[in-house]
Formats: C-alpha cells, sequence, structure tokens
C-alpha cells in the first residue's frame, strides 16, 4: 500500500482534528470499546493533546484519508482521572509518558503499523531524557460479554511482547455510552507499564 505518514505535535493537531475524531468513532465502535462516539467527547478529550507541547500524533494516511493514529502525552499534561491511580500509588506522573488510542482501519491491519506506532511513541518520550516509564490503558470487558466476538483475542501477548506489564492496582475509570445507550456509564481501564532506561 502506498500510504504516507504524518507528525502532528501539540497544538497541530487541531488541523486534523475532524479526520482523527471520526476515525476514533469508527474504531471504537468495535469490541472491547463499544464506544458510541460523539463530537463533542472527541473535542473534549483532543482539546488535552492540542493543550501539551510535548504531545504528538502520528497518523497513517490514503491518499486524503486518515486511516490509522496514534497518540502520546506526558502524564503530567493529561486529566485528573488518568494522573490519579499513579499519585495514589506514590508514582512521580513526572517521570511517566502516557500512550493514548492507537488505531486502525480493519483493512489496514496485519501490516506492522502497530509496532510502528508504539516504536515512534516510545522513540518521542525517549527523545526528552527525563521519562522512566511509558503506559497506557485499556477497557476491562468480562469473558461472557454478549457483544465479544466468537474467536476475539485480546492484545494482551502482543503488548507483553513490546514489555508491557498490566498493572492491576493502577485503575480508573472512563465514561462513555455503549453502542445502543444514550447515557454515559463508567467503564473500568487498567493500565499497563513499561519501565525505560531515561
Amino acid at each position: 500500500m502506498d500510504l504516507e505518514f504524518k507528525r502532528y505535535a501539540g497544538p497541530e493537531i487541531k488541523a486534523v482534528f475532524e479526520s482523527l475524531a471520526h476515525l476514533r468513532m469508527v474504531v471504537f465502535r468495535e469490541f472491547p470499546y463499544l464506544y458510541a462516539g460523539s463530537i463533542e467527547y472527541e473535542r473534549e478529550y483532543l482539546r488535552t493533546y492540542a493543550a501539551s507541547g510535548r504531545a504528538l500524533l502520528f497518523a497513517v494516511f490514503d491518499g486524503a484519508n486518515m486511516v490509522g493514529a496514534t497518540t502520546c502525552i506526558p502524564l503530567t499534561d493529561e486529566t485528573n482521572d488518568v494522573q490519579a491511580p499513579f499519585r495514589k500509588a506514590g508514582v512521580d506522573v513526572s517521570e511517566v509518558f502516557y500512550f493514548g488510542e492507537s488505531i486502525l482501519l480493519p483493512e489496514y491491519r496485519g501490516l506492522g503499523l502497530g509496532h510502528r506506532f508504539f516504536d515512534v511513541r516510545e522513540t518521542h518520550a525517549a527523545s526528552f531524557g527525563t521519562f522512566r516509564r511509558t503506559c497506557f490503558c485499556a477497557v476491562e470487558r468480562p469473558d461472557d460479554h454478549p457483544a465479544r466476538p466468537v474467536g476475539y483475542q485480546p492484545l494482551h501477548a502482543f503488548w507483553e511482547k513490546r514489555g508491557y506489564r498490566k498493572a492491576p492496582t493502577l485503575r480508573t475509570k472512563f465514561s462513555w455510552p455503549d453502542i445502543g445507550e444514550t447515557i454515559s456509564t463508567p467503564k473500568n481501564m487498567t493500565f499497563w507499564i513499561r519501565n525505560t532506561t531515561p
């Protein structure tokens, strides 16, 4: 595929807000997020990244269409909901770089872009020379969830190969409406951590 890769730092993310918001709403409708997205939610979410000079969006384009994207941001620039589990555990949030979404349309999966997304974010975090950990969080859904597709395999093995370990004591809650619902409900989110050497 003739794909194009572009980087956007902090306020530059505003230039592709509509494309990124649309991509997030499409991909996160899939299990396990089942996200019934709204532009209002997306606008609030993206405002955090646009306000951070050290945040990064790495996007994949097929022609004019954004087909994949990943983001990262210093944990100090994230919302309190993201920071709170670390502060409670006594972790210095200034030493942690947080990874946001890593999303691809189905037809672009299996091309190694998932690894590239991690490579780009980890390299970006390391470029500052002060971060000792990188992390992300993932939603927890029960194994018997009625919307779980037959044969569904979580990405745990992939994340572990990248050096990340699940940290059950580091948990938070994000709220959004599931598909078919109109009211946002809290979802359990568990963090995965990778220790680095500044």
